[in-house]
């Protein structure tokens, strides 16, 4: 079967600009079904016979706003679904493998992706034997394509808070298989982040980064939740930190880095253009950032493509992308062997000459 669309809109080299393509960085905010090339969602519909929406087999990524409830559950339908195709475990290896090469592509040299297995444990036999299933194909995707993947299981904020705490001993339990971090995902807007407090405990205790999701769909409040409630090590999106002075002097002071996802918050209707999401805010107020693509599969932008997002709407010049590539590198859970050789590399990008110069 063709694929029908990329699921991105890969930049191109322009004179007097280095390719971001081949600038070194670090991803940390990717999520798993949402990591799928389209044409494999295709395929693995095909395969089993799951009938797509046309949001999900169109020639173009779905046209989402999730700034309503109505929004958000339309959303979560369509990554359900997404979600429903992946069955066998040669389904998850083909997922994580095909994302490490998306990333290589884009010039990723680390990447952190971001899971719920009990999403998955239905039809894999059960919670244990499904992260068993994905950490298998996290080292296998590493060792086929050379791109360190670590992992970071994400208890649900619809679910009960106890489900949480069992992800996070499971999480903790898995570790040296290269789970890395805990995080929380989901409708911000419900519940309370204090109500995962207990299960954040045991991951930190664990060794664990705490990396909830906050500041998307709400705002300050929800990203001052994160670090009071959940001591988080870094923020998923925090973007709407934007919103207050004094929690971006907070978050600056910390050196909390925020996974900002561009081209999501504008898919979502969290900002109405490219040009809002305010990125200069927090780069100004000095806030470390690491650029995400967060779910590529309904999004239809890859990594590097808000990098260059970056570029073209927000003036960031050579200097100040590769320097955003090193707040990814200094945000991700990277040894320090592995680190410096990344921050060497993006020095010898931002060294090179700029092509057509």
């Amino acid at each position: 079967m063709q694929q029908q669309f990329s699921g991105e809109r890969p930049p191109q080299p322009r004179a007097h600009v280095r390719d971001v393509r081949q600038l070194p960085k670090a991803h940390l905010h990717l999520h798993f079904t949402g990591s799928m090339r389209p044409g494999t969602l295709l395929e693995l519909a095909d395969k089993y016979g799951v009938h797509l929406p046309p949001a999900l087999s169109g020639a173009e990524p779905p046209r989402l706003r999730a700034t309503d409830e109505r929004g958000w559950f339309r959303f979560q339908r369509l990554y359900d679904m997404a979600r429903s195709c992946l069955r066998e475990p040669e389904d998850i290896q083909r997922l994580v493998r095909e994302a490490a090469e998306e990333d290589v592509r884009d010039g990723s040299r680390w990447l952190e992706i971001q899971v719920d297995p009990t999403s998955y444990a239905p039809r894999l036999g059960g919670l244990i034997p499904a992260l068993e299933v994905i950490l298998d194909a996290v080292a296998a995707a590493t060792r086929d394509t050379g791109l360190p993947i670590r992992v970071l299981v994400a208890a649900n904020r619809m679910k009960h808070p106890l489900d949480a705490r069992t992800l996070a001993r499971l999480a903790v339990r898995f570790k040296d298989r290269g789970i890395v971090g805990f995080g929380l995902s989901n409708d911000e807007r419900r519940g309370f982040a204090r109500d995962f407090d207990r299960a954040f405990a045991i991951a930190r205790d664990g060794g664990l980064l705490a990396a909830p999701h906050g500041g998307e769909l709400s705002g300050p409040s929800s990203v001052r939740d994160c670090l009071d409630d959940l001591h988080a090590g870094r923020v998923g999106h925090g973007v709407r930190a934007a919103e207050d002075p004094r929690l971006l002097a907070r978050l600056a002071d910390a050196q909390v880095t925020c996974e900002v996802c561009p081209a999501s918050n504008v898919a979502l209707g969290v900002y109405e253009k490219p040009a809002d999401v305010p990125l200069r805010t927090l780069w100004d107020a000095g806030v470390p950032m690491a650029l995400g693509a967060d779910d590529p599969l309904l999004f239809g932008s890859r990594l590097a493509a808000q990098y260059e997002l970056v570029r073209e709407h927000h003036g960031f010049t050579d200097v100040e992308l590769a320097e955003l590539a090193r707040q990814s590198v200094r945000g991700g859970r990277i040894d320090e062997a592995e680190r410096k050789a990344i921050l060497a590399d993006i020095d010898a990008w931002l060294a090179a000459e700029p092509a057509g110069s």
